[in-house]
């Protein structure tokens, strides 16, 4: 079993093996409860899965630069 301290503004950290099981990540919630002595922590719900970057979700109207261009022939002498 992990043990964690809590800071002063009462945050602790959830473990990372645990966070991985339950699918808790950035923007999850929580669910505390009180049983007892003991306090059960559920997950309510969970974002979905995050995207490995944002390269490409964006589109352009416009027509892709050829990779060859000279932007230097296009300047009038």
């Amino acid at each position: 079993m992990d043990a964690t301290s809590v800071t002063s503004k009462g945050q602790v950290t959830i473990p990372k093996a645990l966070r991985q099981r339950l699918g808790i990540r950035q923007g999850s919630r929580i669910e505390f409860s009180l049983q007892g002595d003991a306090v059960v922590m559920r997950v309510r719900s969970s974002p979905a899965v995050e995207t490995a970057g944002g390269f490409g979700l964006l589109k352009s109207r416009r027509a892709a630069v050829p990779a060859d261009l000279d932007p230097a022939a296009l300047v009038k002498r």
